[in-house]
């Protein structure tokens, strides 16, 4: 009888341990699936700030939040289903999709370069937004960031069994919803703490919220450059590793040559400037992308409009 305790023991805790150490894949996996995904994340950062301009200070939460459901909507309950369809009985169509979408982030990563360049960005909206608007446009957009996230995600766990890559979305899912519309919270409301800041007594916290004031602004650009910056960094790295993938392999080989010579060139500094290397190549082969498509739809679809 304790013999037979002592072997249901040693069961339960082998069992126990294989939980343990598939939790710590699991999470492992969620946390590179994720990381590889930043780019887009700080453009969704760096864009949801945007829709709440205009609005009274007390409705600006309000609708983060509800732009933050949405986003997780979107997320869980409409592209997760379909792209885990598509990797459990179509996986071919998923390097092509990707690599649609990351045509797409070079494209919109383009037009805000043309748009600063140019000089012919849109200008912030006049008058009261309507907040049934604000949020349904807001979620749009999002849907196809978010896909583009959730694709960029299951493109690192594609060798997982079909029941982790399912725990590792939703983990990758709800985090990062999270981490963007509790970080796009913060941003908007730092100019309100920097007011409140700027009216108390001492002078060393005036000056600090007058500081948070002045900053917003700055953050607000920086957020944008480093957002645009990022699309067209991941958008064209997914298309220079689709390209390869789907068999026309020049360009990636001599990426890689270029890769391998800085790191061989740079001794100890070699992994960094490598990375920097196939970092600035895929940017500039996002810019290029980004820039045909500008123009192919400028000559089309914008100027069908104008007629």
């Amino acid at each position: 009888m304790s013999g037979g305790l002592v072997a249901l023991l040693d069961d339960v805790a082998l069992i126990a341990r294989a939980a343990a150490a598939s939790m710590d894949d699991i999470g492992a996996a969620a946390a590179k699936a994720g990381a590889k995904a930043a780019g887009v994340v700080v453009d969704d950062a760096a864009v949801t700030p945007q829709y709440v301009r205009g609005l009274t200070p007390d409705r600006e939460l309000p609708i983060i939040k509800r732009i933050a459901i949405g986003s997780l909507r979107n997320k869980l309950l409409i592209i997760l289903p379909v792209i885990l369809l598509l990797s459990q009985f179509a996986d071919f169509l998923l390097t092509p999709i990707l690599m649609l979408g990351g045509a797409y982030l070079s494209f919109e990563g383009a037009e805000k370069v043309w748009a600063k360049v140019s000089g012919h960005g849109h200008g912030a909206d006049e008058g009261p937004k309507d907040e049934k608007t604000v949020v349904a446009g807001a979620i749009r957009t999002d849907l196809i960031l978010s896909a583009e996230i959730m694709v960029i995600s299951l493109n690192e766990v594609a060798d997982q069994p079909f029941f982790a890559r399912l725990v590792i979305l939703i983990i990758v899912g709800v985090l990062i919803t999270l981490l963007v519309y509790g970080a796009v919270g913060l941003i908007v409301k730092m100019d309100d703490v920097g007011l409140n800041l700027a009216r108390r007594d001492g002078a060393g916290t005036a000056r600090f919220g007058r500081g948070l004031v002045a900053a917003m602004p700055k953050l607000l650009t920086f957020l944008t450059v480093v957002g645009t910056a990022a699309m067209l960094w991941v958008g064209g790295h997914i298309l220079l590793v689709g390209t390869d993938e789907l068999g026309w392999h020049p360009v990636y080989s001599f990426v890689h040559h270029l890769e391998e010579a800085a790191h061989d060139a740079t001794g100890a500094l070699g992994g960094v400037v490598g990375w920097l290397v196939n970092t600035f190549s895929s940017a500039v082969i996002g810019l290029v992308v980004g820039a045909v498509i500008v123009l192919v739809l400028s000559v089309t679809v914008h100027r069908k409009k104008a007629h």
